[in-house]
């Protein structure tokens, strides 16, 4: 799974990206609207992370227009943003999920699993051989009580 954060915050964005790739995800990050437009015309993406104070657009103002492009990925939303008013108009506009800031890893990561689950409509995408599991939803192995992080190169079949 292919992750896209948008965030302006150049420390807390290298944090996400390298906790959704220990999680085993596959993660581009950019700081700006103009950037993310560009992302998401060359990828494709399962999920979008996105922070609402970009410095070149609102991110309201963004994911208005990237349903009005009908771009149908998942959209969770990050943010310092945190009246019930803000959380409204979040997901009215088209947010999947709405998260304020400061929060726990571990409830984004659960989030995370949650609407990638319910984008796909397919449980886990698991694959149990005896001892041996993969599940491609978080991109990972494993066997007895080992686990191992698959990357890109050792998944051709999805490169994203």
């Amino acid at each position: 799974m292919k992750i896209l954060v948008i965030e302006d915050d150049a420390l807390l964005l290298q944090g996400l990206i390298l906790a959704m790739q220990s999680e085993g995800y596959v993660c581009d990050g950019v700081s700006t609207a103009h950037e993310a437009a560009l992302s998401l015309a060359s990828n494709h993406y399962s999920l979008i992370v996105l922070d609402l104070g970009l410095p070149d657009e609102d991110g309201l103002h963004f994911l208005s227009r990237m349903r009005r492009e009908k771009m149908t990925q998942p959209v969770l939303i990050l943010t310092a943003r945190d009246t019930l008013e803000d959380r409204i108009s979040g997901l009215d506009t088209g947010a999947d999920d709405y998260l304020v800031k400061p929060f726990a890893l571990e409830e984004l990561n659960a989030r995370i699993r949650a609407l990638l689950r319910r984008h796909n409509n397919q449980g886990d995408n698991e694959i149990s051989v005896g001892n041996l599991r993969l599940t491609s939803l978080a991109a990972w192995c494993g066997w007895v009580k080992r686990r191992w992080i698959l990357r890109r190169k050792s998944m051709p079949c999805c490169r994203g």
